[in-house]
């Protein structure tokens, strides 16, 4: 037979069911037998007990004194179960025996006195005991009492030989029936292998479906449409990092191509040649801008560095960062905190607030007021960056979050970016469960709230 998962679980079921049933069957059996054995001990003990009461003495002789008795009863009825009794002197002669005996006699063994055996009568099995028959102290001989075993016999070897072979029968049945439930059980399992094979590149949206119980293959078939998920999204991600870069940066290229070709056209003077290499440099920091923030957008499933930063310690990090442009546009930076000691995850917060107070510093009008408060509210560290730059319009907001989406951008040709910054701290907020609200008016600024 095939060594399937739903014969390999039958086999193992069959094996414990094996052992159980080979210890309860033989507990049965020797609970029957020592049962049919106790109860002939016990029949015989009461005969060989009452029978020395009928014993009388003669000198050296022993006899039964209700002989003429027990064969009138055995003449008038017959005996289903008949008790042999024999009487011996102490030298172990015969002195007398019940009528039932009649020619033949039981036989005496001179180490069993007090136990129960088993013996033969006539080449039949026979249970025994054999006891003392005193007389003022003194031992006078031995009483024998026995009992036909054959029937007890039968009934043992009878039950023996049904446990044997139900024993077998049992064991197949087990197996069958251990088999077609274990076939009943891994249905899911068969259900999870089939969509697995359906599933391709081009096919990453099935999902295994999940058992009704929720048991291990519930979890189980939940754990591999998880990974199916995170495989769909790598991919999503993958094609989204080609669509993107090859779009973002035809551009650069293009107007790269046609410089250069310019260039070779003809000889240029030695300040044409600088302004060209200048315009063709700026390209590619650009290009370089993009493809790195196109990079990040795609490794963005990978976790950051799990170190804590306090807030405020990194808030001052950023605005260093950016001194130079802060003091060529004359911002006044305003900052306050009304959270000591505020913790938030390092990477994913500098993602966060870097586009955020970068770009309210790229949007911000000269010689205006940079706004950064940090509180609490609603069980969450809120950090507040309010600017009075140039603002976005209501019908651009919904759009802010979108990869290389620009609010207004042939108007701000001379403000530098892609258009990732906030599609990027978007992503990295959903990485740690923190939200960013934007509010903004046209010319008169933008809020942007961070909860953490």
């Amino acid at each position: 037979m095939k060594s399937t998962f739903k014969n390999r679980i039958a086999l193992y079921y069959m094996i414990a069911t094996a052992i159980i049933i080979a210890f309860v069957f033989g507990i049965v059996f020797f609970i029957v037998k020592g049962t049919v054995y106790q109860n002939l001990d016990n029949d015989l003990s009461i005969e060989a007990q009452k029978h020395t009461q009928e014993i009388a003495f003669k000198g050296d002789s022993i006899y039964f004194i209700n002989k003429a008795e027990w064969a009138e009863r055995e003449h008038r009825q017959a005996e289903v179960n008949p008790v042999f009794i024999q009487v011996l002197d102490r030298h172990g002669r015969l002195m007398d025996k019940s009528p039932n005996l009649k020619e033949q006699r039981l036989p005496f063994s001179r180490t069993d006195f007090g136990v129960h055996f088993d013996t033969e009568l006539n080449d039949r099995a026979i249970r025994q005991v054999q006891l003392p028959v005193e007389k003022n102290g003194a031992m006078k001989g031995y009483i024998l009492a026995a009992v036909s075993l054959e029937s007890s016999k039968t009934v043992i070897q009878d039950l023996k030989n049904v446990l044997l072979i139900s024993y077998p029968v049992v064991l197949i049945g087990v197996f069958f029936i251990s088999r077609f439930l274990a076939g009943r059980s891994i249905v899911p399992v068969k259900e999870i292998t089939d969509t697995s094979k359906r599933i391709t590149q081009k096919n990453l949206k099935e999902r295994v479906p999940l058992p009704a119980n929720r048991d291990e293959l519930y979890d189980m078939a939940s754990s591999i449409n998880a990974l199916l998920q995170r495989i769909e999204n790598a991919m999503l991600r993958e094609r989204q990092f080609t669509s993107d870069a090859s779009h973002e940066l035809r551009t650069p290229l293009s107007s790269l191509r046609g410089t250069l070709e310019i260039l070779i056209r003809k000889p240029r003077s030695q300040a044409e040649y600088e302004e060209k290499v200048r315009y063709s440099l700026s390209e590619i920091d650009r290009m370089t801008s993009i493809i790195e923030q196109l990079l990040l957008l795609a490794r963005f499933d990978e976790n950051g560095k799990p170190e804590q930063i306090a807030l405020v310690t990194l808030i001052d990090e950023i605005v260093d960062r950016y001194t130079k442009e802060i003091v060529q546009k004359r911002l006044r930076i305003n900052f306050t905190s009304q959270v000591k000691d505020a913790l938030v995850p390092r990477y994913y917060s500098n993602l966060i607030l870097d586009n955020v107070i970068n770009n309210a510093i790229k949007y911000s009008k000269d010689n205006s007021e940079l706004l950064i408060n940090i509180y609490s509210a609603d069980n969450h560290i809120v950090c507040q960056v309010k600017d009075n730059g140039i603002g976005i319009k209501k019908e651009d907001l919904e759009h802010l979050f979108n990869p290389f989406f620009r609010s207004d951008a042939l108007n701000h040709r001379h403000i530098s970016g892609t258009g990732l910054g906030l599609s990027i701290a978007g992503k990295a907020a959903d990485a740690i469960g923190a939200k960013v609200l934007v509010n903004s008016e046209l010319n008169m600024g933008t809020t942007v709230t961070v909860k953490f």
